[in-house]
């Protein structure tokens, strides 16, 4: 296969969320042709609860690939020594472009945007009972997923590129540069909050999952679009930008920090459980904490304390040794965040201090430090230093949630990533999936 068009006409759609009550189609594999010529509002929740479902789908790879290699966390398994060889860089391995972690997100990834494509058709060419500013909204929702997904899949190609034209699997659009896919990311943004502004109306026509509490109406989704905008900026180094943004987002300066949308899980039914939950003290197949994490945190750091968990004996594998278990999620039905207030006021530091605001953005570093029982950074700190500093603070802050190999990268500061072995490598991106290496 050379082309995308296979990984994305394969339409799968999941109907699995405990939290919304939809019913099953008889086929899931092969809707009927009115789920996008006309469907019901009871069919566009069906194609609703897919996307969102699907999200969630090969995420534990993600997480793995972006983890392991900014060096939070190891994935060892007895069974697949892909993990801590490819992946960390071992001897003379390198990325493989056509192995589960590299295509199984990027496949699960472009399901979603398919399945958000066919949702956007439907609601274009639904006869129900909903206004135009309802369709709008619902439209609004799922060119921010698609945006949301595009941006995952970049984060792992980052300089090769990625599609983002997939509407017609037969006559799909050229890979795009890091740089023109970003700036088509925020313009899909762009769009969408405007869909998400249309009219006053205060409900979706569709249920989200619990994961989306707080998040469920147009006008607090359109929060996290601004947010999600943020991130974008933030990437593209147009500070000003982010901190507009941020105005229009769900950032609370003083509120707590874990509010955001975030990936649903349950143990009810036919659901899927938290993919990145281990029991502690796992063998076999487990996550290690990288024990530079440990080694570098703060006395006190409560980040440290609620996030990892020592081990009763140290893991081994491959040459690699930790002590304590990657222990973010406590139970297999713990949400996995999307976003969450502690990152958007993290932008906001990092947005101020680039653009020489550095009392404001050191402040907002305090406002996470002192959260996690630390003090307040030492007063005077130059731009530079604050840079680090915040770098830190995202590092502990956002540990396990997929940032520091994208961060460490934008500052071009990979080199400063630690090596386990004599021979290690730190990858700067992923190849072309086999799959998708054509124009």
């Amino acid at each position: 296969m050379k082309n995308l068009k296979y990984i994305i006409s394969f339409l799968v759609l999941w109907f699995t969320l405990a939290s919304c009550e939809i019913s099953q189609l008889s086929d899931p594999n092969n809707p009927s042709s009115d789920l996008v010529n006309n469907p019901s509002i009871s069919e566009i929740q069906n194609l609703v609860s897919g996307v969102e479902s699907g999200m969630r789908e090969s995420l534990a790879n993600y997480y793995d690939v972006v983890n392991m290699i900014g060096r939070e966390y190891w994935r060892f398994s007895g069974s697949d020594p892909r993990f801590t060889g490819d992946l960390l860089g071992k001897g003379s391995s390198s990325l493989d472009n056509n192995t589960f972690y590299l295509t199984n997100p990027y496949g699960a990834r472009y399901r979603v945007i398919k399945n958000a494509n066919l949702l956007i058709t439907g609601i274009n060419n639904t006869t129900a009972a909903i206004s135009a500013d309802q369709k709008s909204n619902a439209v609004g929702f799922a060119k921010t997923i698609k945006a949301y997904q595009y941006l995952l899949v970049l984060n792992q190609l980052y300089q090769n590129g990625i599609r983002i034209d997939v509407t017609d699997p037969d006559n799909l659009g050229p890979f795009r540069s890091y740089t023109d896919a970003l700036t088509d990311i925020a313009n899909l943004l762009n769009e969408a909050n405007t869909d998400l502004n249309a009219g006053s109306e205060t409900e979706f026509i569709f249920s989200l999952s619990a994961g989306f509490a707080g998040f469920d109406a147009p006008s607090t989704f359109a929060q996290f679009n601004r947010g999600l905008a943020a991130r974008v900026a933030l990437y593209r180094g147009n500070y000003g930008d982010a901190l507009d943004l941020l105005d229009d987002s769900f950032l609370n300066l003083s509120g707590g920090l874990d509010v955001g949308p975030a990936h649903f899980f349950s143990i009810s039914g036919a659901d899927v459980t938290n993919v990145l939950f281990f029991p502690q003290n796992a063998n076999g197949e487990l996550r290690v904490v990288h024990p530079a994490f440990i080694t570098d945190a703060a006395a006190g750091d409560t980040r440290v304390t609620s996030k990892t968990s020592l081990r009763n004996s140290p893991a081994s594998l491959d040459e690699l040794t930790g002590e304590y278990d990657f222990w973010a999620y406590k139970s297999q039905s713990d949400p996995i965040p999307i976003m969450r207030n502690e990152e958007l006021i993290l932008i906001y530091a990092e947005a101020k201090i680039q653009t020489d605001a550095l009392g404001d953005g050191e402040d907002a570093l305090n406002t996470v430090r002192n959260a996690a029982s630390l003090g307040d950074l030492p007063a005077g700190l130059t731009k530079a230093q604050l840079i680090t500093a915040m770098l830190n603070e995202r590092r502990y802050s956002l540990f396990g949630e997929g940032h520091r190999w994208v961060d460490m990268r934008r500052y071009d500061r990979l080199g400063e990533l630690p090596l386990d072995r004599p021979d290690d490598n730190v990858w700067v991106q992923f190849p072309r999936p086999a799959n998708d290496e054509g124009e």
